[in-house]
C-alpha cells in the first residue's frame, strides 16, 4: 500500500511562555514565546531530517494559529490533519517555564484546561487518514488528557493498528494530568496494539511497579505483549547545566539490547523536548534504516543536541546529526572547535 506519510503523529499544541534565561516568573515582565507539545515536536524534529511527516491536533481560529501554520511549513510538517476549532470560546493550551540554576530546580506552570485538543472528535478526520502512514506516534500525555482527547487517541490507535500501521508509543507520565494507577490501567489497555514503545526505568518501576535490571524490565514489556521494541532514557544530572544522556533499546525479534557510551558533560541551555528530541531521532533511525542500533544512535544524537537549542524543539538537519553521531564515536581524542 502507498502511504503518503513516514510518521503521523498526534497531540495537543501547546504555547510556551518562558523567563529569559536565569529569571524567574515570580519577576520581571518579558516572557520568550515558542511552540511545544511532545507530538508536534517529535513530528517537526522527524520531518527536518527528511522524512515525510503530519500531525493530528485541534487548534483555535485565532491570530495564533498562523504561528502555528508557520512553525509547521518551517519544519515540513503537514497541516493537512490540523483540525480547527471554530468554538467562541476556542484556545490554545499554555505553559510557562522558569530555567533552573544549581541548587534551584526548573519549573513549570500549565493552563491547559478547555484547550481546543480536547473538543477533538472522531468526525473531525477523514477515514482514508488511517491508510496513510507506515507509523502513527502518540503518548500518555495525550491520553493524560482524557474525555474527548482520550477517547479520539485510543481510537486513532486501534484503527491505525487495523491498517497495519506500526504504533509508536511513549509513556512521557505527566502527574499533574493523572496519578500512576490511572496512567497504568489506560495504557495497559493499548499496549496490545504497540509496536515501539518509549519508557523510563523510572517510569516502568513507579507506574508499572516492574522490579528487576533494566534489562530484565525491557524484556518483561515484550513477553507480556506484542511489543517489538523497547526504548528507555538514562539521563544522569551533574547540574542543571550539566547532564550526561544515553539510552538502552531492547530487540524482541533479536534477543538483543542496544547500548552505546553517554554523550558526557553536555551544556545544558534548555533541556525543556530532549525526551521527546530521542523519540524523533530513534524513529528516524528505525524507520530510514530498519535498525535498532541506528536507532539508538540518532535518538541520542537528538537528544544531545536538543539540551544545547532553546525552545521545545531541535532545529537542525540530517548533515549536521550524523556529524554529531560520527563525532561521538570519534575515540582519537582529536575534534575541530568549529564546523567551517
Amino acid at each position: 500500500m502507498d502511504r503518503k506519510y513516514d510518521v503521523i503523529t498526534l497531540g495537543e499544541i501547546l504555547l510556551r511562555l518562558s523567563t529569559p534565561i536565569n529569571g524567574r516568573l515570580a519577576q520581571g515582565d518579558t516572557l520568550m514565546k515558542h511552540l511545544g507539545g511532545a507530538e508536534l515536536n517529535i513530528a517537526s524534529e522527524i520531518g527536518q531530517l527528511g522524512l515525510n511527516t503530519a500531525i493530528i491536533s485541534k487548534i483555535p481560529t485565532n491570530l495564533l494559529a498562523a504561528f502555528i501554520k508557520n512553525q509547521l511549513n518551517a519544519s515540513r510538517v503537514s497541516e493537512n490533519y490540523l483540525i480547527e476549532d471554530h468554538s467562541d470560546d476556542s484556545r490554545i493550551g499554555i505553559y510557562y517555564y522558569e530555567y533552573g540554576s544549581y541548587p534551584r530546580k526548573p519549573r513549570v506552570v500549565y493552563d491547559r484546561k478547555h484547550s481546543s485538543i480536547n473538543n477533538i472528535e472522531i468526525s473531525d478526520v477523514p477515514q482514508t487518514l488511517f491508510y496513510n502512514t507506515r507509523l502513527f506516534h502518540t503518548s500518555g500525555i495525550t491520553l493524560g488528557l482524557g474525555g474527548k482527547a482520550q477517547d479520539f487517541a485510543i481510537h486513532c490507535i486501534k484503527e491505525f493498528k487495523k491498517q497495519g500501521t506500526l504504533i509508536s508509543f511513549d509513556v512521557n507520565y505527566r502527574s499533574n494530568l493523572w496519578t500512576g494507577e490511572e496512567a497504568r490501567k489506560c495504557i495497559e489497555t493499548i499496549l496490545p496494539y504497540v509496536d515501539i514503545f518509549f519508557c523510563s526505568e523510572d517510569t516502568a518501576r513507579l507506574t508499572f511497579g516492574k522490579t528487576g535490571t533494566i534489562n530484565e524490565i525491557q524484556k518483561s514489556f515484550c513477553e507480556e505483549y506484542p511489543i517489538s521494541v523497547v526504548a528507555s532514557t538514562e539521563r544522569t544530572v551533574i547540574t542543571p547545566k550539566k547532564h550526561n544522556f544515553t539510552s538502552i533499546i531492547y530487540s524482541a525479534k533479536n534477543d538483543t539490547y542496544y547500548r552505546e557510551n553517554p554523550y558526557n558533560n553536555i551544556d545544558v541551555v534548555d533541556r525543556i523536548g530532549s525526551g521527546d528530541a530521542y523519540v524523533s531521532g530513534a524513529l528516524y533511525g528505525y524507520l530510514k534504516h530498519g535498525d535498532c542500533q541506528k536507532a539508538l544512535e540518532y535518538g541520542n544524537a537528538m537528544a544531545a543536541i536538543k539540551h544545547s537549542v532553546i525552545g521545545d524543539m531541535v532545529f537542525t538537519d540530517l548533515e549536521e546529526i550524523d556529524s554529531i553521531i560520527k563525532q561521538h564515536k570519534n575515540t582519537s581524542g582529536y575534534q575541530s572547535e568549529m564546523n567551517r
